[in-house]
């Protein structure tokens, strides 16, 4: 269960309706980006509010001292199946399209798999699970508390589960729960994304 209390706001509402305005506007008429079509609503909602903010950009590789590994971007470790090296750059514009690609692909496109109908889900929820999902596994997402409590369209109670990924080494880390639950002063966290667009 969630540490702080969780409530609606008016940034959390304000982020969805921007994610559904640029679909709306760059035309999405379907659930998985093609190369004519944008993704779907709720990989731009977590891409956007969810993950680019917690993980930051990076447009030149850099040595992980904790991971072993060089990365790049908002974290890629991988481009084209082959790892990140030493001297790689990027654009912003590149990282932003290989991100949007691989959360759809590596993330939400696998949820609608695991959870019958998440496509059909608030897209709220299909956010922040999406960027949870980003930022610990898709097979821990699917085999989440919060992903059984979205099968059974209980979804408050499912935004709030998501909160129990707040560890790393088995402790817990205020960065975690900050993302987890309600964000910091610049920016939203998963949880207070995911009941904003309950109500």
């Amino acid at each position: 269960m969630p540490i702080n209390k969780i409530v609606p706001s008016k940034r959390g509402k304000a982020a969805i309706s921007a994610a559904m305005l640029t679909v709306i506007m760059s035309g999405s008429a379907g659930y998985f980006a093609t190369k004519d079509q944008p993704p779907p609503p709720a990989v731009v909602l977590a891409v956007d509010h969810l993950i680019k903010p917690w993980e930051g950009l990076v447009l030149k590789s850099h040595w992980d001292p904790y991971a072993k590994i060089y990365d790049i971007c908002y974290g890629e470790t991988q481009i084209n199946g082959k790892p990140v090296t030493a001297g790689m750059s990027f654009s912003k514009a590149e990282c932003d399209a290989m991100l949007s690609a691989r959360v759809s692909r590596d993330y939400y496109e696998p949820l609608t798999k695991c959870i019958p109908d998440f496509a059909m889900k608030p897209v709220s929820l299909q956010a922040s699970l999406t960027s949870g999902a980003y930022n610990f596994g898709t097979s821990a997402a699917c085999r989440s508390t919060a992903a059984n409590l979205a099968r059974a369209n209980q979804y408050r109670a499912a935004c709030e589960a998501q909160t129990a990924f707040n560890k790393a080494g088995g402790k817990i880390v205020n960065g975690l729960v900050n993302r987890r639950e309600m964000g910091d002063a610049q920016r939203i966290g998963e949880a207070e994304l995911c009941v904003s667009g309950l109500n």
